[in-house]
């Protein structure tokens, strides 16, 4: 028996276009459920990746995303918003798309097709022996992707591949390969495919930033503190660590220069800045180490 691909027809949606709008969702809704199912199935694959990619990150390398289309759009989407729920630099986890930043609006013709974008992208990134270069790709069969792999390896760093496809040609240090089943449009890899893909990358670089020390239980203690939003719930997890008022919170976020961790550091040593910057350093900025 084989295992269907993204790219074959779904029977239970051969006749979806004379469905009812609730029969449709239902479909989809149902399609959707066999996703978590799938990725559950490659939890071994995404552990190894996690594991390579806190490696990387540790020891001064970078962690890329690769992607054409839809894959690249989420590869972006994640790389994005690290800076600021983790505090990381902007440089440390970055996100390309095939064709650049307008592919990220409307579609770049045949960019998956294409070598030189490829090659392109891993100019700009400069990749080297200590970084860590992910592909995100639903067919892993397409040239993009592959010349990515190809020379980041050649380059040294450590390469990890998430496609959706039992036929794949890709090859990586760590393959991660959900078999999600035929799409509910046939070929539509933004559908099953896609959402599989978006709950892999939520798992690598969130795995990797708590493995890293860069939450406090389950709390953002590295959040950018760059609006008001962001900077009341800073507020509220210096309160819920420390236990500290509000008011005594805010204080000390604004001496800490809107870091939390200083803060927390501040309040639970009872010393400046400057001290709480020391012992953060001292235990690699991890809080649970220091208080």
């Amino acid at each position: 028996m084989t295992i269907s691909t993204v790219e074959e027809r779904n029977p239970e949606t051969v006749h979806i276009d004379l469905m009812s709008t609730k029969e449709i969702l239902q479909t989809i809704n149902g399609e959707d459920h066999k996703v978590a199912d799938a990725v559950q199935a490659v939890l071994p694959q995404i552990e190894k990746a996690v594991d390579v990619i806190v490696s990387g990150l540790s020891n001064g390398g970078r962690l890329g995303y690769f992607g054409a289309g839809t894959s690249g759009r989420l590869g972006v989407l994640d790389a994005s918003d690290c800076w600021s729920t983790f505090g990381i630099e902007t440089d440390q986890i970055q996100g390309f798309i095939a064709g650049g930043d307008n592919a990220l609006r409307r579609s770049v013709e045949r960019s998956e097709d294409k070598e030189e974008l490829a090659l392109l992208d891993l100019g700009t990134f400069k990749v080297s022996p200590k970084d860590v270069v992910v592909v995100i790709s639903a067919a892993g069969n397409t040239t993009y992707p592959l010349t990515i792999l190809k020379k980041a390896k050649e380059m040294g760093a450590k390469t990890i591949a998430i496609c959706s496809n039992p036929k794949a040609l890709i090859k990586a240090d760590v393959l991660i390969n959900p078999i999600v089943g035929p799409e509910v449009i046939t070929g539509s890899s933004r559908l099953k495919s896609g959402t599989a893909q978006k709950m892999i990358l939520n798992m690598l670089s969130t795995a990797a930033m708590i493995k890293m020390g860069k939450t406090y239980e389950n709390l953002m203690v590295d959040v950018r503190v760059t609006s008001q939003k962001l900077y009341n719930r800073a507020c509220d997890i210096i309160e819920y660590i420390t236990g500290v008022s509000k008011t005594e919170a805010r204080k000390y976020l604004d001496a800490g220069g809107k870091n939390v961790k200083i803060a927390c550091v501040m309040i639970e040593k009872d010393c400046n800045k400057e001290a709480a910057e020391k012992l953060l350093k001292q235990k690699g900025g991890i809080l649970r180490k220091v208080i």
